[in-house]
């Protein structure tokens, strides 16, 4: 920060961003943690518990274009309050007014678009006011704390379910989202970066799906995100299939709130995600990005296919797994985002992450449904050959981002140069 720079200081900055995420997230897998609960008050099948889990994602991903891209022409300060005002009222709504499948699934895609104004905007609220050289380090933190705020919409919406019922489960979740409003207010405004040449129509993608490099971390990203959300959005239900169908050691870990009861795996997994996310953005900044990200998504996706059918090992050692799972699942997710950043056609940064949200939300939505409707088909959620079946799918979705990260490694390095970019590996 120099003496002419009328921001703060960057760590000011990054702080206040991250800060934001985390408060606007506390809803998100609020759903997710409470759903063995929903499926009986409500009588849901595995295929609607699929629908209002992913919904909010769908919200997500039909929404973050034109939200995202909208950061290529003002401030995204302007895009990420409004996302945050209606988050938090769509939580408080959820909180008194969702009495069934319908109103659940309304209710939920409005905080999906709640989230689409305020997750990606909010990474360029950060990176617009930083120097290029702070942004490396600054892009895999912002991402890592995606996975501290899904640690506190497990834990925060878990606890207070606990002792006052889940509406006050979810007002808690909309006022957390309004409170992250001043924390991005109070920043300078800043202009973004104009585009070389005629700035196009807002939603004119083609820059961005003409570059490789951008779109191999891209496709890697959708691949990415259907195994991170379908892993989020039925943890909780799957450890307590295992419980429920007295896996051995499972008497005395299972209570509320327990040391490994089903929502403190997936709060603490979400704790160890954060940090391989960031341990993994750093690693392979070393040793080459797309190449070491191949090797992340082939130690999940080969986890994943055997996970589904060991809900009969002792529940101990299959919490155990579910944490590694958790972690080898984020080692990719910061370094994708940057790597999408960092070889976005010039001018076109909100535009690259219009197009990186919208295909990795719509994977985030994709895959929770995709993963109820297997369930269903295979036998319902009380059959285990149904839990490892939608595994499988799980890991050869994931697989997919092997093969996408070869545009990434071996880019066009002409066409890359011919749009103002250098391409970063």
């Amino acid at each position: 920060m120099g003496p002419d720079d009328p921001h703060p200081h960057p760590r000011l900055i990054i702080a206040s961003a991250c800060a934001a995420e985390v408060l606007t997230m506390v809803g998100v897998f609020a759903f997710a943690a409470l759903l063995p609960g929903f499926m009986g008050a409500w009588d849901l099948s595995s295929t609607q518990a699929g629908w209002i889990g992913g919904i909010l994602f769908a919200g997500f991903a039909l929404t973050a274009p034109v939200l995202v891209a909208l950061t290529d022409r003002l401030d995204a300060r302007r895009v990420f309050v409004a996302g945050a005002v209606l988050a938090g009222g769509a939580n408080l709504a959820f909180a008194w007014l969702a009495e069934g499948f319908w109103s659940a699934l309304a209710l939920r895609a409005v905080a999906g678009v709640g989230l689409a104004g305020t997750y990606m905007p909010g990474l360029r609220v950060m990176v617009d006011r930083l120097a290029p050289h702070r942004r490396v380090a600054a892009v895999p933190l912002y991402t890592a704390c995606f996975s501290l705020g899904s640690a506190t919409s497990y834990l925060i919406p878990g606890r207070v379910a606990d002792l006052a019922g889940w509406p006050a489960a979810f007002a808690v979740s909309g006022l957390a989202a309004l409170a992250a409003v001043p924390l991005v207010a109070w920043l300078r405004p800043q202009p973004p970066e104009q585009p070389e040449g005629a700035s196009g129509a807002l939603l004119d993608f083609r820059p961005v799906l003409a570059s490789r490099a951008a779109m191999g971390y891209v496709l890697g990203y959708a691949a990415h995100m259907w195994e991170l959300f379908t892993f989020r959005a039925w943890i909780v239900a799957f450890l307590g299939f295992a419980l429920a169908t007295g896996a051995p050691g499972a008497t005395a870990w299972w209570s509320a709130g327990g040391l490994l009861s089903p929502g403190t795996v997936a709060t603490l997994g979400a704790l160890v995600a954060m940090g391989c996310s960031i341990g993994g953005a750093r690693l392979a900044t070393r040793r080459g990005r797309a190449r070491t990200i191949q090797v992340y998504m082939a130690l999940s996706s080969g986890l994943a296919l055997a996970f589904g059918w060991l809900a009969a090992v002792p529940y101990p050692v299959l919490a155990l797994l579910a944490l590694v799972y958790a972690g080898l699942i984020q080692l990719d997710s910061a370094a994708l985002t940057t790597g999408a950043i960092e070889n976005a056609p010039r001018g076109r940064r909100g535009a690259t992450l219009a197009v990186h949200a919208l295909l990795g939300f719509g994977a985030a939505f994709l895959g929770p449904v995709a993963f109820g409707v297997t369930l269903d088909g295979a036998g319902g959620h009380q059959a285990p050959m149904a839990w490892g079946l939608a595994f499988v799918l799980v890991a050869l979705v994931g697989m997919t981002g092997i093969p996408a990260l070869t545009l990434a490694a071996r880019p066009s390095r002409r066409a890359e140069a011919g749009r103002g970019v250098t391409p970063r590996h």
